[in-house]
């Protein structure tokens, strides 16, 4: 497995910037860029015109990887040629929120076949329901598929994302890689950070992932009745505190729930996954300390499973959440990973408006926010 990697700071670029990662003849080329750069069909076509053997695969961002370090209005490319490229491509139209479940069994039904044991998807960000996808991707395979990836960002604005598939990029698709055989190997890590605070709220009434009563009471005012002075930056102050789900047992589930955006006609909160029906939700908060250690235990959590693996490509999905109480402190939870993995691997990734990964290799994939999440690629 040949990596080479290279990041841009302008859509308008010339060929030669790209002539080390062309000159390994690359069956799969990564691109996480900020959306001026998706959005450009300039630049959608010059790599096309590039790698004409490659699958281009990616999304717009909340926040570029590259190597160790975060970037805003980059693109990050990384270009991987495998001995054994037993991987295959696959996309699909997004219709709207509610064909988010379809759309799922629709790419998973593009990519079912023998020795299937991994899938990596990236979804646009603002018109999606994560959990419904996930949900339609296990409606065609069983627990024997591990499933990670993440939903496009917009450096934050939530209005427009993009995905990069081989048939460009596009505002109302999404991208599945299938990973097949025993020679390509993926493994995963992901962890939080935030703490919950204050008390647990009754979910009174929800439909997916639309909440529209907390204890009674229209969810919307309850929410801005928490947040105070920040509820006028709604729906971006909302990273700052998401939400903990909690089941009718008010024990916590492990997942956590960011806000995508608001209904102030009949008060509901729209978010990014589902929530549980007649269970919990508490605030949270976090620190940039508590949320360096979660990045370092995702990194760790990924790294035992390696078993003394070849160097290979760390894949970084974190949410812009994260970023944003971070501020400009955000490159140390890269460089906790980095640390954990060594130079020898190479890291890419973006920040996110949602996290797909398992808890563990060995449990069922779900839709994650405020989180790192981490996918290790490598061919043994």
């Amino acid at each position: 497995m040949i990596i080479r990697q290279q990041q841009l700071h302008s859509p308008h670029f010339s060929d030669s910037e790209l002539d080390t990662l062309t000159g390994i003849s690359p069956q799969l080329v990564l691109v996480f860029a900020a959306t001026e750069f998706m959005r450009s069909p300039e630049f959608v076509l010059r790599l096309q015109q590039l790698f004409p053997d490659a699958a281009l695969v990616g999304c717009s961002t909340a926040g570029e990887i590259h190597g160790a370090s975060v970037s805003d209005h980059s693109a990050s490319i990384t270009a991987l040629h495998f001995q054994h490229p037993d991987f295959r491509v696959a996309s699909t139209s997004l219709n709207s929120m509610e064909d988010s479940g379809p759309a799922g069994e629709r790419l998973a039904g593009q990519l079912k076949g023998e020795s299937l044991h991994d899938i990596i998807v990236f979804g646009q960000g603002v018109n999606i329901n994560g959990s419904a996808l996930i949900q339609g991707i296990r409606a065609v395979f069983d627990g024997a598929v591990s499933i990670s990836g993440g939903l496009a960002g917009d450096g934050g604005a939530f209005q427009k994302t993009w995905v990069l598939s081989p048939e460009g990029a596009s505002e109302q698709r999404m991208v599945g890689i299938g990973f097949y055989g025993p020679h390509l190997q993926l493994h995963h890590g992901s962890f939080g950070g935030w703490q919950p605070f204050g008390p647990a709220r009754k979910v009174t009434r929800c439909k997916g992932n639309v909440l529209f009563e907390l204890d009674g009471e229209p969810a919307l005012k309850v929410y801005k009745d928490y947040l105070g002075e920040y509820a006028k930056d709604l729906p971006a102050s909302g990273l700052l505190f998401p939400f903990e789900m909690l089941g009718d047992d008010h024990n916590a589930v492990g997942l956590v729930r960011t806000i995508l955006g608001m209904d102030e006609a009949n008060g509901s909160l729209i978010l990014a996954g589902d929530v549980i029906e007649n269970g919990y939700l508490k605030l949270m908060h976090a620190s940039t300390d508590a949320l360096v250690d979660g990045a370092q235990a995702a990194a760790e959590a990924a790294h035992r499973m390696l078993n003394g693996a070849a160097d290979g490509l760390t894949l970084l999905i974190s949410c812009v959440g994260r970023k944003l109480v971070m501020g400009g402190r955000v490159d140390e939870e890269i460089e906790a990973v980095a640390d954990v993995f060594g130079s020898a691997s190479y890291l890419t990734g973006f920040y996110s408006y949602g996290e797909i990964s398992p808890f563990t290799h060995a449990t069922d994939c779900r839709l994650h926010n405020q989180t790192m999440t981490i996918t290790y690629v490598c061919e043994e």
